[in-house]
């Protein structure tokens, strides 16, 4: 199904895989008649040609990209504006487009999160941007739609931001990196490995996109196969796929952790860029005569059978059928891996949903930028035809991505069939993949077309001593569940036609409704607060020393964003960061927040111009201790402030409140093995806190220890490899060392100063 080709690969004409062997030249020239170097094969990828075409630096080796369009949604845009606000922005410089589709249901908090999307519509009239009003579209499908153009550049503040499937690379990253294009910077990268995936044969009936998605990332997630690089897609297993079915699979590539992804474009493609009025935009990419990828993926469709991905995370997959086939190991091993993911806080057990020796679900959702696809819902009510979910505890809900698909199923007849079988149809939204729709009742399990399934991410409150959980599946195989009334089905045990239905875009939707400035900002135009928007507080510059104390300590393998900060109702509160503040870590570590604020009133104390110890007495001896050492550290010279040690943060969303709330509450650092992500990494570094690593299996402190880091603010100038840090004990100093890992000169400007609003302030 999945082959893993490591130590890099050639592929010659868009068909042939050549091992990077030391036969692999004699091999190219006997096929081409050329010599090739690896170096001349690795600027023929496609998506070499795109990032060279968008890098502003010179340097190759050192990225500097400036994009074409940004892309927001209603819990990322008011912060994103809010700090482009504070550092000067006049004039939105490119197409940026403010989606509401995470806060549309108004449902909580009373009057803040329509308060958020009138911000967002004054502001996209004031500075020259584009408003989609919530229930119209979810923000990916919408780019997909009326944004993605072939060789161009998106940056999205959402991790999923991925258009890859249309021939457009697209980055999902958090709002300060967006922040830095509204004023006209860069967005900074080494230039990322790029690894192929090359696709052959064609998948059998029943077989959907999250089918081959789930399958790569069960794959290449552990291993790190693509971390931080570009999935390049290619070979002739392409051209057996519509563009719905390249799109459901490009979407997912989020979840392996890479960079972005791009794909060669065909026919098929510059057919979906003409339904949808776009013609111009269609770039036929394809990969040069010889192109070099630093790895391979090799995945044969006709292989892939319908897949699961188990609770707590997209990579824990197996097929539907070796999971039917041994229900007690592998549900016995789910219950053994939710112990670490849920530390153990409810009981939670799966084996009693056998009945009769079948596996019985409770919830079927099909929704946002993965499910909500036209195709996606077409084959589901194929399956669903004449069939009824059952008057039982099982419920399907279905949420078409976008107004104008809703319409197209209206007039196919594909909701009438869905909707008969006892089935709810709803409006474009993303909250059932982020806790804000359908949250099942406590020990339910949901499988979902969406994308992804983390601890409690489906609304479920641990701390409340809730837990139910979400398996990822594709939409035929929840529509084959449905129809069975919930007893786990593949669909291909579906014995019936799945059609093809050609889509018709109906724009006028959109026009009628989606307010377009066409690029030109009316000034005059005040933007409406509403009394939960705030702005960011005020953010000190790195000092001369640091006293930290850690209170946090995090030995998952991963910690996932929505673990540092939760989705669902917490949402309506992004636009308040001392309110959202309040719920960091709370429900992974409860007394985080407390034990942050304790340790910040030091720091407030020393930047009203009085003495720590006078708030915190313990401090006082502290200082003695360190001052036998250091005589010239004193209040005047180092920051207070708290970290967190995690294995490997940062998986999952790009939200940047993962870094930032950590910020507001006084944190300065973050200490690590690794960081699950690059853009977790940014969001540290543009919220001015110094991503520390440290070496695996060497921790020499535990929680509430002080860490003293001497000389900071000058280890950051010089660039220093290795910094000296100390656990602070009773009598004494105990030495050991962290490192920041690679920096630009912008980050380590942005570190000093306090954050990038403190970098950007005129």
């Amino acid at each position: 199904m999945i082959e893993l080709l490591q130590g890099g690969a050639f592929l010659v004409n868009g068909t042939e895989i050549i091992p990077d062997t030391p036969d692999a030249q004699q091999a190219i020239l006997s096929r081409t008649g050329k010599n090739v170097t690896r170096e001349e094969a690795m600027e023929e990828t496609i998506a070499y040609g795109i990032l060279e075409s968008h890098n502003t630096s010179g340097d190759m080796e050192k990225l500097k990209i400036r994009f074409d369009k940004l892309t927001s949604h209603d819990i990322t845009f008011v912060g994103i504006i809010q700090t482009a606000r504070a550092s000067g922005l006049e004039k939105f410089p490119m197409p940026y487009v403010l989606t509401n589709c995470h806060n549309s249901l108004c449902a909580v908090g009373g009057t803040i999160n329509e308060d958020d999307h009138m911000f967002g519509l004054s502001c996209a009239k004031r500075y020259g941007g584009i408003y989609v009003p919530p229930h119209q579209a979810v923000i990916h499908q919408f780019a997909r739609e009326m944004l993605a153009g072939g060789g161009k550049m998106i940056l999205g503040s959402d991790s999923h931001t991925r258009y890859g499937a249309l021939g457009t690379m697209a980055v999902g990253e958090g709002g300060p990196e967006l922040v830095k294009q509204l004023l006209n910077q860069t967005y900074d990268v080494d230039m990322p490995g790029v690894v192929g995936v090359y696709l052959k044969g064609e998948p059998v009936k029943g077989v959907g996109p999250q089918d081959v998605a789930l399958a790569i990332i069960g794959a290449v997630f552990k291993n790190g196969f693509v971390k931080n690089k570009v999935m390049e897609f290619v070979g002739p297993g392409i051209a057996a796929l519509s563009a719905d079915f390249r799109i459901g699979i490009d979407v997912m590539t989020t979840e392996t952790t890479c960079l972005s992804s791009i794909w060669q474009t065909d026919e098929e493609i510059r057919t979906f860029y003409e339904i949808h009025g776009r013609s111009e935009e269609y770039k036929e990419l394809t990969p040069g005569e010889v192109a070099y990828y630093d790895g391979l993926v090799v995945v044969d469709l006709s292989k892939v059978r319908p897949m699961i991905a188990m609770p707590f995370h997209p990579s824990n997959t197996y097929t539907i059928e070796e999971l039917n086939a041994n229900l007690t190991d592998i549900l016995d091993e789910t219950e053994k891996r939710a112990l670490v993911s849920l530390d153990g806080a409810v009981e939670f057990h799966l084996k009693d949903k056998v009945k009769n020796g079948k596996f019985m679900v409770d919830q079927g959702i099909i929704a946002g930028c993965a499910g909500g696809g036209f195709e996606n819902i077409c084959a589901a009510a194929d399956i669903l035809r004449g069939k009824d979910i059952g008057c039982d505890g099982f419920t399907l809900s279905v949420y078409p991505a976008s107004m104008p698909i809703y319409m197209e199923l209206i007039k196919n007849g594909c909701a009438s069939a869905i909707l008969e079988t006892g089935a709810v149809m709803k409006t474009a939204f993303c909250g059932p993949c982020f806790g804000a729709g359908d949250t099942p009742a406590n020990n339910a399990f949901s499988i979902r077309h969406s994308t992804r399934n983390f601890p409690n991410r489906e609304g479920s409150k641990l701390q409340n001593g809730q837990i139910s959980s979400v398996a990822l599946m594709d939409a035929r195989s929840i529509a084959a569940t449905a129809a069975n009334r919930g007893v786990l089905t593949p669909a291909t045990e579906f014995d019936g036609e799945i059609g093809k239905y050609k889509y018709y875009f109906d724009s006028k939707i959109y026009a009628n409704r989606v307010f377009d400035s066409k690029g030109e900002a009316d000034p005059s135009v005040e933007i409406q607060l509403g009394p939960n928007i705030k702005d960011w507080p005020k953010m000190g510059a790195l000092t001369e020393n640091l006293i930290l104390q850690v209170v946090s300590e995090i030995h998952d393998p991963v910690t996932t964003t929505d673990e540092l900060i939760p989705s669902g109702e917490t949402s309506s509160y992004r636009s308040n960061p001392l309110g959202l503040a309040e719920f960091t870590l709370s429900r992974k570590d409860p007394e985080y927040v407390g034990r942050a604020k304790e340790i910040q009133k030091a720091e407030k104390a020393r930047v009203a111009g009085e003495h720590p110890c006078q708030v915190l007495p313990a401090l006082k001896e502290l200082m003695g201790v360190i001052q036998r050492d250091y005589p010239d550290v004193n209040h005047s010279n180092v920051g207070f402030g708290s970290t967190i040690f995690a294995v490997k943060p940062g998986d999952g969303s790009a939200r940047e409140q993962a870094a930032s709330c950590q910020r507001v509450l006084g944190g300065w650092a973050n200490i690590a093995n690794e960081y699950a992500t690059k853009r977790y990494r940014s969001n540290l570094i543009n919220w001015g806190m110094l991503p520390f690593l440290i070496e695996a299996g060497k921790l020499p402190f535990k929680n509430l220890d002080y860490l003293f880091i001497p000389n900071i603010r000058k280890a950051v100038e010089d660039k220093a490899d290795v910094i000296k840090a100390y656990v602070v004990g009773e009598d004494s100093l105990k030495e050991f060392a962290l490192c920041l890992g690679d920096l630009t000169d912008e980050e380590r400007q942005i570190i000093l100063k306090g954050c990038l609003i403190n970098y950007n302030r005129v």
